[in-house]
């Protein structure tokens, strides 16, 4: 059972300086080829990361961290657009904010002893989400003492309601409250004109701008503690995931969603769980 633990904060974030003003066209990079960073598909296809953070660094860059959590049926959902997507935006983040940004991401579980030294947790398809109770306890500890969670890819009325039954679970007394777009997440690094609706890949080859007929308008509401603070950022009828995951497919798809939308308002997302 997870420790009740004060989340370690980066300290690094205290003094971090972004690179104010860096518009979606300056990406160091541009369009990536698929074969940069993917080998086959598999989670163990053995791409990675290849820079080196300073050793006075190691424990204080920021680390992308993926949560295993227990789902209904055969398929892990918890690890779709793994690994891709876990090395593509922690690219992209060293790329375009000055901070330290570990190469490496983890895979951590809602009841790990050490899940605290991860400020920031990522939850991919809850729509499948069927927490166990020890899973609801950690992530309950966990967010009480000052983590944050973000909560992305899950599409319509069905998957809504078993993400809600799970995360009322956890906050019973809490509601998920719609943010609106004056929030800072949509402007706190880069200014979003828009609350973006971000589909897969496949979706967009098949000419359709949402994933179910029941989702034709995103989501994006936040829970928050007694004193204001968000404690979890849940991104409903939309994909940032696929965008950062297969950015080197399409150079069409990369600059409609990747660039413009996927990843921006994922640094914003990290920026605002990492400063607040």
């Amino acid at each position: 059972m997870m420790k009740s633990k004060p989340v370690r904060m980066l300290c690094l974030f205290l003094t971090i300086t972004l690179l104010g003003g860096v518009v979606w066209a300056q990406f160091q990079d541009g369009f990536r080829s698929r074969g940069r960073f993917r080998g086959n598909s598999s989670p163990t296809s053995g791409a990675k990361n290849d820079w080196e953070i300073d050793e006075k660094f190691e424990h204080d860059a920021f680390r992308f961290a993926r949560v295993k959590y227990t789902s209904y049926g055969w398929r892990d959902k918890w690890a779709t657009d793994f690994p891709e997507s876990d090395l593509n935006l922690p690219h992209r983040l060293r790329e375009l904010t000055s901070m330290e940004v570990h190469p490496e991401s983890v895979i951590v579980e809602l009841t790990d002893d050490n899940l605290s030294d991860y400020p920031f947790l990522y939850i991919v398809e809850p729509g499948q989400m069927n927490l166990t109770e020890g899973e609801v306890v950690g992530l309950r500890n966990y967010l009480h003492n000052g983590g944050f969670l973000m909560v992305d890819d899950f599409w319509g009325e069905e998957e809504w309601q078993t993400f809600y039954h799970n995360i009322k679970r956890v906050f019973p007394d809490r509601e998920p409250e719609e943010l609106p777009l004056e929030h800072d997440i949509f402007h706190l690094v880069y200014d979003l004109a828009e609350k973006p609706m971000i589909v897969s890949i496949g979706t967009w080859m098949r000419g359709s701008e949402t994933e179910r007929w029941d989702a034709d308008e995103p989501h994006y509401k936040g829970i928050f503690d007694d004193k204001g603070r968000m404690m979890v950022v849940i991104c409903h009828n939309t994909d940032l995931g696929d965008g950062w995951e297969e950015e080197g497919v399409d150079p069409t798809y990369f600059k409609q969603y990747s660039e413009r939308f996927a990843y921006p308002l994922g640094i914003n997302i990290i920026t605002y769980a990492m400063t607040h």
